[in-house]
């Protein structure tokens, strides 16, 4: 596997951190792109390894910070669930001037229902991947039910999630409350695969649910038996990515969406 490090400039001018991971010696089928989990980063072990199953089977997989996580520029306070979907935006856009456009879209967690937000501004691709994904992007709120109110009376207000402080302002809800997830389920006009573990503690196997029935066909659905949400297990996570470039390769290669 090639390795290349990135650092793409978002509409706002910062610099988002990416990763670009290449089969080596041969030219990649197609390009994916990655979101990942909530306040997580493209270096979680879970994208590492589903990103070698996805490489193996001669895909060339983009994985990136988003805006103010990880290792990109910015300030997470001011970033919102709306300027996530921005960056994906971006992103591809980048990678189609460089390398080629991405055709896969992959999500994970709350970087699943960015994507599929954000499928609908990119012609080019062919298929969309969720995994943990909740159905409507509000589930988030729940990690700010213990400050929201000082949210709302102040403007902002400090949370620790997985150990880290994060703080959140109003902003950041209000972008949520206008989101319609369901609609943009409904209008993804794109293959859609929803993988989702059945003991899933942070995002419910109900939610998998609600998105494939708000899904139009064609979609499918695995279930990750065994798996956490964050598919820390790295034989769950690499078995992950070969179960979804067995199902893209049925739809990459095809022409763009117009």
């Amino acid at each position: 596997m090639q390795i290349k490090t990135l650092s793409i400039s978002n509409r706002e001018g910062f610099s988002l951190a990416a990763r670009l991971d290449l089969p080596g010696g041969t030219k990649p089928d197609a390009m994916v792109l990655y979101a990942h989990c909530f306040t997580c980063s493209k270096n979680l072990k879970a994208a590492a390894y589903l990103s070698r199953g996805l490489v193996a089977r001669g895909l060339a997989v983009c994985r990136f910070d988003f805006t103010g996580l990880g290792e990109s520029a910015g300030t997470f306070a001011d970033t919102t669930f709306s300027s996530n979907v921005d960056d994906l935006e971006d992103v591809a856009a980048w990678l189609e001037k460089a390398f080629d456009a991405p055709q896969l879209l992959i999500g994970h967690s709350l970087g699943g229902a960015a994507v599929i937000q954000a499928a609908g501004r990119l012609p080019a691709v062919t298929a969309v991947v969720t995994i943990g994904a909740p159905s409507d992007p509000r589930h988030v709120l729940g990690h700010l039910s213990p400050v929201r109110h000082q949210i709302e009376a102040r403007g902002e207000a400090p949370i620790q999630v997985d150990g880290r402080t994060f703080i959140f302002k109003s902003s950041f809800i209000e972008d949520l409350e206008q989101t319609d997830q369901a609609g943009a389920i409904r209008d993804l006009h794109r293959p859609l695969l929803v993988l989702h573990a059945p003991g899933d503690e942070i995002v419910s196997i109900d939610h998998a649910g609600q998105i494939f029935q708000a899904a139009r066909h064609p979609k499918s659905f695995i279930s990750l038996d065994g798996a956490d949400h964050l598919l820390s297990d790295p034989e769950q996570a690499r078995y992950a990515g070969e179960l979804i470039a067995a199902w893209a390769s049925k739809y990459l290669g095809r022409a763009p969406i117009r």
